[in-house]
């Protein structure tokens, strides 16, 4: 006899047994629930379901499988390419407010994925640890994990995934697989930054630094030409222990901001000495130098304080793009100004990332991120009101990165929209590619982790 239970679809036998975290189009909440940071991203899910534990996660991954619905996972749902949410299948939504168990005489965390960066590194920092993990306290660990992880201690202590020690994956075959170098290394090789193409972290494990006092802030200089050489300049032949993020952009709105300078072209400069005080402001002195600063909130601080929380209910709507560059000289540094200047978007931005010190000692075969020798990154981005406004504020982006490119045609994973497949590639160039679409063939070869910047699967040549 075939029981109620066979009989009922497998959406609600998940509401039923995931009690109330399964939200389906109709529900109260609904709206909110498949919403994702960037406001231009509209898009609806069969159903939203929350969990976290790992036999949860697994029962989802099966219903996925069973029906073929298109599986979005989010931790945090900053995706570009608004890859945390999808049409008609399923979200399975990571987040997770339970703090990291810390081991302090061992130096390590183990902690959930959904937990947002701002959330672990208050949790840490109250030890006096850091891990480091991006410059957006919002943005969910996971993601931001197995994409890379680029932020505040990256020049210091690497990326994310140079301090990433062990992860619990469930496999779309639904198996819960602890790995390490030692255990699976070629899938742990894989997940350091491959994405999320190889299954679903249910727990990941990171080396902790000690971090307590940074000297560092944000610094805001006039923008023009000599200004954003010097800068790079600067960074580039800075200490390790210094991070620098510069945003050249209008100087916003904001309450710190003096009214005339709204509008204005600055360098917003968000930098990090992770290093002794005394130093942190010798190595910042030359920056001071660069310009007369239009704002100084340079200081020491305990490094969670470089999180601020977000506004509630931001959700911007901008076009953006990323590339990596050799250099930014002086005809790079006008081209940039020229093009800001040209452009009436209300925000419009350039951001450089001055990269090396111990993101480039790791090997490039050492993980799934191949760009170590790569020396900046430039990001690009406008926002734009409406449809209507979108594809001008695209061709202004698009040309500026046109503009910009030299040599090095790399992209990260992390920053990518949905650009098509070939950028994709990019961010995976040559024998890396090779080697993630076998061990994709190995771990999902019906591709159902598949609503992400999207690893092939691809057997392995014999």
């Amino acid at each position: 006899m075939t029981s109620a239970r066979s009989n009922t679809p497998p959406i609600a036998r998940l509401r039923t047994d995931l009690d109330g975290r399964v939200t389906t189009p109709g529900d109260g909440g609904y709206d909110e629930a498949r919403a994702v940071f960037y406001g231009d991203i509209d898009r609806r899910p069969a159903a939203i379901v929350r969990a976290s534990e790992a036999a949860e996660v697994a029962r989802v991954v099966a219903l996925a499988r069973e029906t073929g619905l298109e599986l979005a996972i989010r931790s945090g749902g900053h995706s570009a390419a608004g890859h945390g949410v999808c049409d008609g299948g399923i979200v399975l939504d990571l987040a997770d407010t339970r703090p990291p168990d810390i081991d302090a005489e061992r130096r390590i965390a183990w902690t959930r994925p959904g937990l947002t960066a701002g959330a672990y590194t208050a949790a840490v920092g109250a030890h006096g640890f850091a891990t480091g993990f991006g410059d957006t306290g919002s943005v969910g660990i996971g993601g931001l994990t197995l994409g890379g992880g680029l932020g505040f201690l990256s020049r210091k202590y690497g990326l994310t995934i140079d301090n990433l020690l062990a992860a619990e994956i469930i496999t779309a075959d639904g198996r819960l697989l602890r790995i390490d170098a030692h255990s699976h290394p070629d899938l742990f090789w894989a997940i350091r930054g491959g994405g999320g193409n190889f299954g679903i972290a249910t727990r990941l494990k990171f080396r902790l630094h000690e971090v307590g006092t940074v000297v560092g802030g944000m610094l805001m200089l006039p923008a023009t030409s000599e200004v954003i050489h010097a800068f790079v300049s600067e960074a580039e032949a800075a200490p390790d222990e210094l991070s620098t993020i510069a945003n050249i952009m209008p100087a916003p709105p904001m309450p710190f901001i003096p009214a005339e300078l709204h509008g204005r072209l600055v360098v917003m400069a968000l930098m990090c000495h992770a290093g002794p005080v005394d130093t942190g402001e010798r190595v910042l002195a030359p920056f001071r130098r660069l310009a007369t600063p239009l704002v100084d909130a340079l200081r020491p601080m305990p490094y969670p304080e470089l999180f601020p929380p977000e506004e509630a209910g931001y959700r911007p709507t901008a076009i953006g793009r990323t590339m990596f560059v050799d250099t930014i000289d002086r005809d790079a540094a006008d081209t940039i100004m020229d093009h800001l200047q040209a452009s009436d978007a209300a925000m419009r931005a350039v951001q450089i990332r001055v990269l090396g010190g111990a993101v480039a000692r790791v090997p490039a075969q050492a993980s799934a991120f191949a760009h170590r020798g790569s020396r900046i990154m430039v990001n690009v981005a406008a926002f734009y009101d409406g449809p209507e406004d979108r594809a001008g504020r695209e061709s202004w982006v698009t040309g500026l990165i046109a503009a910009l490119r030299r040599q090095d045609t790399g992209a990260y994973v992390n920053f990518l929209g949905d650009e098509g497949p070939e950028r994709v590639r990019d961010a995976y160039p040559g024998p890396t590619w090779e080697r993630l679409t076998a061990i994709k063939h190995r771990y999902d070869p019906d591709n159902l982790f598949r609503t992400n910047h999207n690893i092939p699967p691809v057997a392995a040549k014999a």
